[in-house]
């Protein structure tokens, strides 16, 4: 679990909080639970260090606010929209029986062990994460999917997966599809028919050899064609 550092915040004005921005933090607050909201103020050096790292969103961290642990969800960020720095961040307080929509990713283990990917099986990942309702304090950190022993022709559902009975998906009424593991697909090009692969081999050489062997060769302008009728003479007045 991730830990960050933050520290109360008095700020109340658009030029205060652009002056904690300039010195290097990050205004966020903390909300929910009976607890009054936090306002509070991060690094956001190591703010970004931790955006960085594969989902944030999804992760619980333990913010030390003035030296006193609480466990945090991060909710929501804010960026500028020039500079695509983080200008606030929303904390969501990890509080028993409060429940939560968050997409937790799925994670694929064993590849190295699928007898269907070793025959050249494709993986074909349809939800890299799925959306659960559930309680703040039993967030999943990944949804799992052992590929050990999975051969071609396999589909990986929601059912598939085990699940605390108190986190269900937020898609209820049909048992939708995460990944299936496919036959590989290998691009092929048509034959071309015997009747084109002649034609293209045959040159100015061939239609002479044709013609020699009895075909007929183009009149040239004043030939006569063989018992074509001549016109009559015309007559001496």
């Amino acid at each position: 679990m991730n830990s960050l550092d933050a520290n109360i915040r008095t700020t109340k004005t658009k030029g205060e909080l652009n002056s904690l921005r300039d010195n290097g933090d990050v205004p966020a607050i903390i909300y929910g639970g009976e607890a009054q909201n936090e306002k509070i103020s991060i690094s956001k050096k190591i703010l970004k260090s931790l955006i960085e790292k594969e989902n944030f969103l999804s992760s619980i961290i333990t913010l030390n606010v003035d030296g006193k642990p609480q466990k945090v969800l991060p909710r929501e960020i804010k960026y500028d929209i020039i500079s695509d720095e983080p200008i606030h961040v929303d904390f969501l307080r990890i509080v028993s029986g409060i429940k939560v929509r968050i997409e937790i990713p799925v994670k694929f283990l064993n590849h190295e062990k699928s007898p269907g990917l070793k025959r050249g099986g494709v993986l074909n990942i349809v939800r890299r994460k799925v959306e659960l309702k559930c309680p703040s304090e039993k967030i999943p950190e990944n949804l799992v999917i052992d590929l050990d022993g999975v051969d071609i022709g396999k589909s990986f559902k929601i059912s598939s997966i085990n699940l605390d009975s108190d986190v269900t998906p937020t898609i209820q009424g049909r048992d939708f599809v995460i990944a299936t593991l496919a036959a590989p697909t290998v691009m092929k090009e048509p034959e071309k028919p015997a009747e084109a692969e002649a034609a293209e081999g045959e040159g100015a050489e061939g239609a002479e050899a044709a013609a020699a062997e009895g075909g007929d060769k183009p009149a040239a302008d004043g030939d006569k064609k063989e018992g074509e009728d001549k016109k009559p003479a015309e007559e001496k007045k």
